[in-house]
């Protein structure tokens, strides 16, 4: 299957467990209109595309194939901890990079000899 808005709109909108009835009707659409985003025939605008990944419980970059997990960036945590580390000064967000990329490191190490 290849790697397409649609065919990854359409993934997960089959992992939800939602209709294209269903999404159309949030949508304020049409069945055949959310068909034709899925068999890419149509692209939405960013403000549709948008609309649908919050439905979809996603991201425009998942859909859009710029992320390999439809979670991605959606844990509400994580997310304020990048924004705290991204509000830190260079040296310090460098200095908390460094030990993180050390323990990612140690921790993938420790599961691959497991």
């Amino acid at each position: 299957m290849a790697n397409t808005f649609g065919n990854r709109l359409a993934a997960r909108r089959k992992e939800l467990d939602l209709s294209q009835a269903a999404i159309a009707k949030q949508m304020k659409t049409s069945t055949s209109v959310i068909g034709r985003y899925e068999r890419d025939l149509m692209i939405p605008g960013i403000d549709v595309a948008r609309t649908l990944a919050k439905l979809l419980k996603t991201t425009v970059g998942y859909l859009l194939g710029e992320a390999d997990k439809s979670d991605t960036f959606k844990d509400p945590v994580m997310l304020q901890r990048l924004h705290d580390l991204q509000a830190l000064s260079v040296k310090d967000r460098d200095h908390i990079l460094f030990a993180l990329d050390a323990m990612l490191r140690d921790s993938k190490t420790r599961k691959a000899y497991a």
